[in-house]
């Protein structure tokens, strides 16, 4: 019996706020995620990603604003009638029960009018799940006998087992080995997409974020910073918090005019007019670097090796930082070697002064 998609529900958050110990965490959080959608919140450790989380779930009060799935408020239900599926950390699954057992745990009805009131029904279900998530060979086995991302798996299915409209994820790859970590996002990520659910994943990890979703929303102290689409956020952060919370970045102090900023590598076109002093930023892939007899704008320091690139770290002249460029190995030289950089696109200009590197 197979899996059918399903319309995922719409979720909003209205001036959500909450927190610990009469401390907020999250400030005034307005957040829609549309049905179908899959939506990551990115944030450092402590930024109130997780909070938000426990929130959407259940576990966790507001002190202020609504929690909206489909236009039905639930923040004032309790968890298990919210219609929210939960796939923790790890997975979380009962050592002692088998996978099916496992899946079906959520099953047990409730009240009169749950949709899976009879055994039967409820053994349908986790037939029809365990075969979505590709383990219905191993529905009697336990969680012990299972691969990390098979784990992984089970949890999922336990999660969209109700029929859930809506599914939480709370960095559920970070205990998996870098190895596995791309391998299960992208099955999950499709099975997701299979069933129509609507997705929240919190993460902070940024690769992950950019390539598993449809929207990021970068959470920068409990507050929304930016909410856009992977490649937006990541070619035009709004700012140098986001930049680089979503990528490797180079930052060089810049004075803006019009369409154009003065900078240590000379004249660079930047994305849109500004004036005054602040920062142009790329992403490293955006910059080009070659060594040279004598000039130039810095000085290599390091040449790194990492598997499919080599980096050149390059001491930027007049400036106290330096920053990792991608290089082909022939052309960057040795350390100690005069570079020449040159911008591959525009930069994007932020007003204010640079950080320290």
């Amino acid at each position: 019996m197979a899996a059918h998609p399903h319309r995922g529900g719409v979720l909003e958050l209205r001036g959500v706020t909450g927190g610990y110990g009469g401390s907020a965490v999250v400030r005034d959080l307005d957040l829609r995620v549309g049905a179908g959608e899959s939506l990551a919140v990115l944030g450092a450790s402590g930024s109130g990603k997780t909070t938000v989380l426990r929130m959407i779930a259940g576990l966790h009060p507001l002190t202020a604003g609504r929690i909206l799935v489909d236009g039905r408020r639930v923040d004032t239900l309790p968890a298990q009638r919210r219609g929210v599926g939960l796939v923790p950390q790890e997975g979380a699954l009962f050592p002692h029960l088998s996978v099916a057992k496992n899946v079906g745990f959520g099953l047990v009805p409730l009240d009169p009018v749950a949709r899976w009131r009879t055994r039967t029904e409820r053994a349908d279900r986790v037939r029809e799940v365990l075969t979505l998530v590709g383990l219905a060979d191993r529905a009697h086995d336990r969680p012990s006998q299972l691969s990390g991302g098979q784990q992984q798996r089970v949890a999922l299915a336990r999660a969209l087992a109700p029929g859930s409209g809506l599914i939480l994820l709370d960095e559920p790859f970070s205990a998996l080995d870098a190895a596995l970590r791309g391998r299960v996002r992208a099955e999950v990520t499709a099975l997701l997409t299979e069933t129509g659910a609507t997705s929240v994943l919190v993460t902070h990890d940024r690769a992950e974020a950019l390539a598993s979703s449809d929207r990021v929303a970068v959470l920068i102290d409990g507050r929304l910073a930016q909410v856009d689409t992977p490649e937006r956020l990541y070619q035009h952060p709004v700012s140098r918090e986001v930049a680089q919370l979503s990528g490797e970045v180079v930052l060089l102090p810049a004075t803006a005019d019009g369409e154009v900023a003065h900078t240590v590598i000379g004249p660079v076109p930047i994305c849109a007019a500004g004036r005054g002093s602040g920062t142009v930023l790329w992403r490293p892939e955006s910059l080009s670097v070659r060594r040279v007899g004598s000039g130039g704008h810095g000085v290599c320091t390091g040449v790194e090796f990492v598997g499919a690139s080599t980096l050149a770290r390059v001491w930027f002249d007049t400036t106290d930082r330096s920053f990792a460029i991608p290089a082909p190995q022939v052309r960057v030289g040795e350390v100690g070697d005069r570079v020449e950089v040159t911008p591959l696109r525009a930069a994007v200009f932020h007003e204010g002064a640079a950080p320290p590197g």
